[in-house]
């Protein structure tokens, strides 16, 4: 397996590699530039060889022969140096052949000339001087060639160093951009890529270092992040999907519960449920069946989607015979598939239908009927689709059972109605029909005595009695057409007082004092009818010419109701008065209000009626129910 090239690996090896091509084009310059000096000190070197052997000449010509000894020293030294050079200066010769060959033969032709130089006998002549000068120039022009020659290479080669420092450069920015900034501008991509939305984004770099590592990490976290993308769609679709059918579901329990509760009565209950809960539930077709006490029969109270001959047949199911008659013995929702072999199925099958679905109402462990679901083809239910049509059954249950509490409550205030009637009946026009009933008798008797006088009182009493009831009669009605048109009670007393003038043509006065919270309706139902009983006695017995109504609402409501009549005694003997007190307190009893009465003879009556704060702020439903009339 090939070793992982790392990134610091390949920066510090292009770097070194540049480094050692550096280095050596700068050692090569060096060496090439030696060449140059050495060379240059070597002309100079041998430019003194002639200025030497210049002067030699002109001491021997001059006779000074003491100096040529010394002289020829320095010649030998100076061809010495040249011969074996000096690197500490620098100094040497540029070698090749035809340096070689013009040394040797200057050296040569000083070895011929030594002997003569030394003894001083003969020196040379100027024509040979000038023919050894020569020879050194001729050794001179080839060391200068040779140093033309190394400049010419150094030129080339500063050429070569120009050319290599712009492709080392250039190289330089190709490794860069392949090695960091290609991988870079990928990962970057990528990143822009992932960070819109699109995780197929993947980065390709074909390298095996660090941006080869990163780029698989990105790739593999991308690819875990569109999985998980992926998944997450699908889970939120999913979530998504559940929480639209359980608002659907919650919706149509909404629908149901509020179908139920405004039904208008039994029938049109469970028409409405079978329709809606066909259309929830999905099914074909839908029978609510009712069951009696005992839950040995079961009649069709309502049906949807069934055939006409499936209804006509099963009108009245007997308990225990098919599957559609044992809601007593189920617990829940149940799904049975309609098979052919099955006995108990048969007019499922003739219908063709493939399942059934028994759902009993029940209450309070209560049997009070069932629901069959019929579909034509396979069905199963799961947990929440069981748990909703369960409890629209029990809504239904709660439905039913909430038609018979009302039916069983109208019964009860027509009951309780016809009961205060009767008590009102016989507390006013009972008695005055039994006075003309006696009446009648004085007059039979009169007539037969030929009594005129006895007989003409008493047909003034029988017309006197015939007109009381008649004004009792009235009474009543306007009684129990009393009705409060909001939480102001003061528009119903001013009606009432309005219609009390008509019937009387006594003068009214309301006199309305604070300010409270409202009575309750019943209450002021109540009240009213109090009040209305007090003008009654002052009609029938006050014998006044005006009547004031005092209402005070604050701290606690009060109503008082004062004429100028006769007044009476504070312990009346039994009669017409005494009744109209009782029938008062009775009225003022059903708010838990109280009722005093203030008279005395020749002073008129005061008839006051306290309200206390809890049954002005509150009633009881059983106090709301005990009076009919405050419903109508």
């Amino acid at each position: 397996m090939r070793p992982r090239q790392t990134l610091a690996f390949k920066l510090i090896a292009t770097g070194l590699a540049f480094l050692l091509l550096a280095l050596a084009s700068i050692a090569l310059t060096l060496w090439v530039t030696w060449q140059l000096e050495g060379g240059a000190a070597a002309v100079n070197e041998a430019g003194r060889m002639r200025m030497m052997s210049y002067r030699m000449a002109l001491d021997a010509a001059a006779g000074d022969r003491d100096r040529l000894p010394a002289q020829v020293a320095a010649m030998e030294r100076t061809l010495e140096l040249l011969r074996s050079g000096d690197p500490s200066r620098p100094l040497f010769i540029p070698w090749n052949d035809a340096a070689r060959a013009e040394f040797a033969a200057v050296q040569a032709h000083w070895l011929a000339w030594r002997p003569r130089w030394r003894s001083g006998a003969a020196p040379p002549t100027a024509a040979e001087v000038d023919a050894f000068v020569d020879r050194v120039d001729g050794f001179v022009a080839v060391i200068e060639q040779r140093l033309s020659h190394w400049t010419e290479v150094l030129r080339t080669f500063q050429f070569v160093l120009v050319a290599f420092a712009i492709g080392s450069a250039m190289l330089l920015f190709y490794a860069s951009h392949r090695m960091v900034l290609d991988p870079l501008r990928r990962l970057g991509q990528g990143l822009g890529a992932i960070r819109s939305g699109d995780f197929s984004a993947r980065v390709q770099v074909a390298a095996d270092d660090e941006f080869g590592q990163l780029s698989a990490g990105f790739n593999s976290m991308a690819e875990r992040l569109q999985a998980l993308y992926g998944e997450l769609e699908a889970r939120v679709e999913e979530k998504t999907a559940r929480l639209e059918v359980k608002r659907e579901r919650l919706a149509s329990l909404y629908e149901v519960s509020a179908f139920v509760a405004q039904a208008e009565n039994l029938d049109a209950l469970a028409r409405g449920f079978v329709a809606k809960l066909r259309r929830i539930a999905a099914a074909d077709a839908v029978a609510l069946r009712w069951s009696d006490e005992c839950n040995d029969r079961y009649l069709m109270l309502a049906h949807e989607g069934l055939p006409a001959d499936m209804v006509a047949q099963e009108q009245c199911v007997p308990a225990d015979t098919c599957h559609c008659g044992r809601a007593a013995s189920a617990t829940g929702t149940n799904v049975i598939p309609i098979r052919a072999e099955d006995p108990g199925q048969g007019h499922c099958m003739r219908a063709g239908f493939e399942t059934l679905l028994t759902v009993p109402v029940r209450l309070h462990q209560r049997v009070l009927g069932e629901i069959d679901l019929l579909y034509y083809r396979p069905r199963e239910l799961d947990d929440e689709e069981r748990g909703l049509i369960d409890t629209l059954a029990s809504h239904l249950a709660g439905g039913i059972e909430g038609q018979r509490v009302a039916a069983a409550q109208k019964e009860a205030a027509v009951a309780s109605e016809r009961s205060l009637i009767a008590s009102e009946l016989h507390d006013s026009i009972a008695q005055s029909l039994a006075f003309l009933k006696i009446q009648v008798g004085l007059l039979r008797d009169a007539l037969r005595r030929d009594d005129g006088a006895a007989a003409a009182h008493g047909v003034a009493e029988i017309d006197a009695g015939v007109r009381e009831s008649y004004a009792d009669v009235r009474e009543l009605l306007l009684h129990f057409r009393t009705r409060t048109n909001g939480e102001d009670i003061e528009p119903a007393l001013r009606s009432t007082l309005q219609k009390f003038e008509h019937q009387t043509g006594l003068a009214t006065e309301l006199l309305i004092e604070g300010h409270g919270v409202a009575l309750p309706a019943d209450v002021q139902v109540q009240v009213l009818h109090v009040l209305q009983e007090a003008l009654s006695n002052v009609r029938k017995h006050a014998g006044a010419t005006g009547v004031r109504v005092t209402v005070q609402q604050a701290p606690e409501w009060r109503f008082e109701v004062a004429d100028d009549g006769c007044g009476f005694a504070p312990d009346p003997p039994p009669g017409a008065s005494h009744v109209g007190l009782r029938i008062m307190r009775e009225r003022a009893e059903r708010i838990g209000a109280s009722v005093e009465v203030r008279s005395r003879p020749g002073g008129g009556t005061r008839v006051e009626i306290r309200v206390p704060h809890a049954s002005a702020h509150g009633r009881s439903n059983d106090a709301h129910a005990a009076d009919p009339t405050a419903r109508r």
